[in-house]
């Protein structure tokens, strides 16, 4: 399986990923996931948000236990932060059929879209409408880097975007959300761990900057004439560095828009979206408001998701299912949270990132430590459909 989706989107420069939602590299992966729900037997079905299912069992009858991640990336990704989770999930289900055993419960693959938001700005896209976290009007709304609205790419993907929203059929189908994910961290290596289990996932969001000045000749306006709005964020992105050490926070400045975006032009607009998460929301709250009143920027919130704390009975039988793995809480952001957050009962296991790098292309996890992973997965997955 592995092998039949490495090369999608992958830039052969720089080995980084390519895989924007709804994009050609997203549609093939999306079109290999509803090739290996039919070569095992599995019913697929797409909502209304665009997200797949795969079912074994009929959800409808009884709410079933499911798996999965995603297959998008952010730009210039890593191969494993989303496909590991998916990949994993096929292969635990496997495992379990050849094991003989018939689950007392629907089991379910998901593949979730635009879980990066790299492309339109917001995560967990599919997720949040889902659940109903995200506006659909907003959703609709968003515009990638050319100025295409989510509306007009769902239509040019054959999909209908007035069917965006909450979706209380699908979330009646979904008991229970287990997602296998690489680590974006060191905390197993410290441990000597091939596998771990999410306790929560910290406070985060997203928020757009806007730095107004007037563009100009770069080479007839004198300095002392000059509205360059590049000097404010400048003067931000340093100051976001200091605040995020006072705090015991973190906080990264790593997009922006110039316009018009030419050598030889003072900018007249610098747009720039800040990153900011911690173990404590309060901090984060108080990193941001900072920032906001030092940069004289006009600030838009795009996203915003307070502390996840997965359910702590079913993190212990997942703990238990994998033998006593050690448990660690995370600063990224997952589907699970959002489930979590929604009310699903969610859990994590996260598998051994050697590297300590996510979202770049030295992302890696060793073979014998997703096998592990899918080990813990199978056992996790035997347990919560037995009864």
């Amino acid at each position: 399986m592995w092998g039949a989706i490495e090369h999608l989107g992958r830039d052969g420069r720089t080995r980084g990923y390519l895989r924007d939602a709804w994009s050609p590299a997203d549609l093939e992966l999306r079109r290999w996931f509803g090739q290996e729900a039919a070569r095992r037997g599995l019913d697929l079905r797409e909502d209304r948000n665009g997200n797949l299912w795969a079912w074994w069992g009929d959800p409808s009858v009884r709410p079933g236990v499911v798996t999965g991640s995603h297959l998008d990336s952010v730009r210039q990704g890593g191969a494993f932060d989303g496909p590991l989770g998916v990949v994993s999930a096929f292969a635990a289900l496997d495992l379990l059929r050849a094991r003989g055993f018939r689950p007392a419960r629907p089991l379910g693959i998901a593949c979730f879209t635009d879980e990066e938001g790299a492309r339109f700005g917001v995560p967990c896209v599919g997720s949040r409408l889902l659940t109903g976290i995200l506006d659909p009007d907003r959703a609709r709304a968003l515009t990638d880097d050319e100025g295409d609205s989510l509306a007009e790419v769902l239509r040019a993907a054959g999909r209908d975007p007035g069917a965006l929203g909450r979706d209380e059929e699908t979330l009646r189908h979904v008991g229970v959300f287990v997602e296998l994910h690489v680590e974006q961290g060191k905390d197993l290596i410290h441990r000597d761990a091939p596998v771990g289990v999410a306790s929560a996932i910290w406070p985060h969001g997203r928020w757009r900057f806007d730095f107004h000045g007037q563009a100009n000749h770069a080479g007839t306006t004198r300095l002392a004439d000059r509205d360059d709005p590049m000097l404010p964020f400048a003067r931000t992105v340093l100051h976001a560095r200091q605040a995020a050490e006072r705090g015991g926070v973190v906080a990264t400045f790593g997009r922006t828009r110039v316009s018009p975006n030419n050598a030889n032009a003072i900018p007249g607009l610098v747009s720039a979206w800040l990153d900011a998460r911690g173990g404590d929301e309060e901090a984060v709250r108080a990193l941001v408001a900072e920032l906001t009143e030092f940069s004289g920027a006009e600030v838009t919130v795009e996203s915003w998701t307070p502390v996840v704390d997965f359910d702590a009975v079913l993190r212990e039988r997942v703990v238990a299912a994998a033998g006593g793995a050690p448990v660690l809480p995370t600063g990224a952001g997952h589907d699970a949270g959002i489930l979590a957050s929604a009310g699903v009962p969610s859990a994590m296991v996260f598998v051994r990132n050697p590297t300590g790098i996510s979202h770049s292309p030295d992302e890696h996890a060793e073979t014998a430590d997703c096998h592990a992973g899918v080990t813990v997965l199978a056992a996790v997955l035997e347990d919560l459909c037995a009864s």
